[in-house]
């Protein structure tokens, strides 16, 4: 099985411009992106993909073992880079994907110009004795996972709405919600686990290529402080604070998104 397969990569924009790959969150696919992609193929290539268990993926390709960890996660983008062998790409990372693109920067920098983390977490739970505001206390996360345990299509079509934010505008609450329940219930209930419980915070320091920190003015996932936490944490790195609100300023507010990575590539090249 071939990785652009397995993934289910696909690569558009300029041809020979610099690389931006661009991974999605829990529940979510490639699809995410669709309105992003335009405005920055104007500049350069852009690589997608499916973590495997979400989209077009190939869900033959999942096993419990392998995707218990954001390591497996980190390990397919690794995979991926080396085989579209473009280059050092800038890697976008959605909430939950942020954190992937940490530890795959770590294991392999040199593959990695730089690194976006749009709406970062990483770690959803606080720690109060460390002084650590996450969004939710463990009892909140133990609950959100009973609860997607009990009753998946249920719990997608509470939580979407409150993850994009955004009442407004419900037509962005109903997309994510049909995404959630597009994935296969066995699958998301393993991702699920990995997003809420994992704990990033130590990674954070081993990143030595340039970054953006993009934190949304508003969420409800992943507030102010988590955004400012990563900043501190990572050498040298950037923090900007999107007028957009929600968790998925890719959807919400995609022309800030776009100009905000461009601004971002174009500075650390």
């Amino acid at each position: 099985m071939t990785v652009r397969r397995k993934n289910h990569v696909t690569v558009s924009g300029r041809s020979g411009g610099p690389v931006v790959m661009l991974a999605h969150g829990f529940g979510c696919d490639q699809n995410m992106w669709r309105m992003v992609v335009p405005l920055l193929g104007r500049d350069f290539t852009v690589v997608l993909f499916d973590h495997v268990g979400a989209g077009r993926s190939d869900l033959s390709a999942w096993s419990k073992e392998r995707y218990s960890t954001l390591e497996g996660y980190s390990e397919d983008v690794v995979e991926i880079c080396r085989e579209l062998a473009l280059g050092p790409v800038t890697f976008v990372g959605h909430s939950v994907s942020a954190m992937m693109g940490v530890l795959a920067a770590a294991q392999e920098p040199e593959a990695f110009a730089g690194l976006v983390l749009l709406a970062p977490s990483p770690c959803f739970v606080d720690d109060p004795a460390a002084g650590y505001r996450g969004g939710f206390s463990a009892e909140d996360i133990d609950d959100l996972l009973e609860s997607l345990d009990a009753n998946y299509l249920g719990w997608s079509g509470a939580m979407a709405p409150m993850i994009m934010g955004n009442p407004e505008r419900p037509e962005l609450g109903d997309e994510l919600t049909n995404s959630f329940c597009r994935t296969d219930p066995d699958i998301a209930r393993v991702f699920a686990r990995v997003t809420f419980l994992s704990d990033n915070r130590e990674d954070l320091a081993k990143v030595g290529v340039p970054t953006l920190v993009a934190q949304c003015s508003r969420d409800a996932i992943a507030p102010p402080e988590v955004g400012a936490f990563v900043q501190s944490r990572i050498p040298g790195s950037r923090l900007v604070t999107l007028n957009a609100t929600g968790h998925c300023p890719q959807l919400a507010a995609p022309e800030e998104t776009a100009a905000a990575i461009t601004d971002f590539v174009k500075t650390a090249l």
